[in-house]
């Protein structure tokens, strides 16, 4: 269950991050949650100031690890690494979804997979690791989360843009143009969206979300992470 003391104790061994109980619970609470349960505080301020810390960090490796590189590339760079869509993806990998406290419209809507709302705690959990431990153990935590970006740099591209990386990966291995089929299900105010992407005709993978376009996203990369694997 989300927010256990078990699966909490998994989280602090996995941020490796010398944080107190309360502030990380005040990191993973969403407003939702907030709203829900009498207006308790929330991790809204925690965010802006974790933004502000990654900001920080990734400038600084960036312009320390890369020399040759002129301003505008660097700032691309630093656009890529602090993007809703990477620091999603930072969350996905550490299973931090699991361990965030939400309202239970969230809940019912896949809130624990929403790449915004995953971003936002990432943020907010870098700016608690700020306040409880101080500057340098903040910017080694941003450093340690966005390890596997810098490392599987194919993947975050795809991450970044998943349609157009199938489409261009499908043409390299002569499988043809993806196409998207999508349904959704639910009320107006909280519909829920499927999409199937298949190659040649045939289904090569699924994908949920909040909108179509995030669903065909979730399936693009998906059929990418499967088709980039073959020999």
């Amino acid at each position: 269950m989300p927010g256990t003391s078990a699966t909490r104790g998994d989280l602090e061994q996995l941020l490796a991050v010398d944080v107190s109980p309360e502030l990380l619970e005040l990191a993973l609470t969403h407003r939702s949650y907030a709203y829900e349960h009498g207006g308790v505080a929330h991790n809204e301020r925690l965010e802006f100031l974790g933004d502000s810390i990654l900001g920080q960090a990734v400038t600084v490796m960036l312009y320390r690890d890369n020399p040759d590189l002129d301003e505008g590339e660097l700032a691309k760079r630093r656009a890529s690494l602090v993007s809703s869509v990477a620091l999603a993806e930072v969350a996905r990998q550490i299973g931090l979804g699991r361990h965030i406290r939400l309202g239970r419209g969230e809940e019912l809507t896949g809130g624990r997979d929403k790449s915004s709302i995953l971003a936002d705690t990432v943020e907010a959990v870098i700016g608690a690791a700020y306040l409880d431990a101080g500057g340098e153990a903040a910017t080694a935590l941003v450093m340690r989360l966005i390890a596997p970006l810098l490392m599987d740099p194919s993947r975050f591209g795809a991450a970044m843009d998943p349609k157009t990386s199938l489409q261009e990966l499908a043409a390299r291995l002569g499988r043809g143009i993806p196409h998207y089929a999508v349904t959704d299900s639910g009320p107006d105010h909280s519909k829920r969206f499927h999409a199937t992407v298949s190659l040649g005709g045939t289904d090569i993978a699924e994908g949920n979300g909040t909108s179509k376009k995030q669903a065909e996203m979730a399936a693009a990369l998906e059929a990418w992470t499967q088709l980039s694997v073959i020999p």
